[in-house]
């Protein structure tokens, strides 16, 4: 890697004789590694050191690892993420790739395995960045519903309230609700997720949160058709027909 900026790996696994070794062996190869113990420090140290590639055990303290692959992709689907976990069975394989992970080892692992596939993650990623047709991919990320539309890459939402400006955590919570369309979410998933709180916290956020989005969206606030309490539970995002993102062309992907 003489001659070239070093790749930044974030490493988060609460067994500590594994982080460590992983931690020397990696270095050895010549990346900058960087450590997290549990859910919450991960989705800090993430955001502080924006790492080129994760290495993620899915049982963790505070906020599991599965919420930490979510919480992540709401804002970074492109970002190589490799889940090393001792829960090799199928469904746990699954629900990681349906939430975006980019590969699975389970534990115990071979590391010339490990390193191999860390190897081939980057060199993929150099690769998406180089060929990534920019325009397409702004395209992706305006989603219209209902009478509204968002623009993820501008942060301009044109809804009932005319053109508003939506701060990062409004989009990452949009980005939540419609990834889960139709589907209940709790509120402590959604802090969970949206935010990196421990579910044992309580709070009223989430629901200060929906009420500005209500004002946004809705056309009546007081009686709401998209974002949708759930008794006991939390809320919902009814998008309703003709909703999903515009591609290329211009066309809906409807939902």
């Amino acid at each position: 890697m003489a001659g070239k900026a070093k790749k930044c790996i974030l490493i988060v696994e609460d067994d500590i004789h594994i982080a460590e070794g992983l931690m020397l062996n990696l270095s050895l190869q010549g990346y900058d590694v960087v450590l997290a113990a549990d859910g919450p420090s991960g989705l800090q140290k993430y955001k502080a050191v924006n790492p080129h590639l994760i290495i993620l055990d899915i049982m963790l303290p505070g906020i599991d690892g599965l919420s930490v692959l979510q919480s992540i992709r709401l804002v970074d689907d492109r970002l190589p993420i490799l889940i090393l976990s001792a829960k090799a069975a199928s469904d746990d394989i699954v629900r990681g790739l349906s939430y975006g992970v980019d590969d699975y080892l389970s534990k115990p692992f071979n590391l010339e395995e490990l390193l191999l596939r860390v190897n081939r993650l980057l060199k993929r990623a150099e690769w998406s960045d180089e060929t990534m047709d920019g325009d397409a991919a702004a395209v992706e990320n305006i989603y219209r519903f209902g009478d509204n539309t968002i623009d993820f890459t501008t942060g301009i939402a044109e809804c009932e309230m005319g053109k508003v400006s939506l701060t990062e955590q409004e989009m990452k919570l949009l980005r939540l609700f419609i990834a889960n369309f139709g589907h209940p979410l709790p509120r402590g998933k959604i802090l969970e997720v949206g935010w990196g709180y421990s579910r044992k916290i309580s709070s009223r956020t989430v629901d200060n949160f929906i009420v500005r989005l209500r004002k946004y969206f809705e056309k009546d606030p007081k009686n709401p058709r998209h974002f949708i309490s759930v008794r006991s539970v939390g809320y919902q995002f009814n998008p309703l027909s003709g909703s999903g993102f515009r591609d290329a062309d211009g066309i809906v992907k409807k939902l």
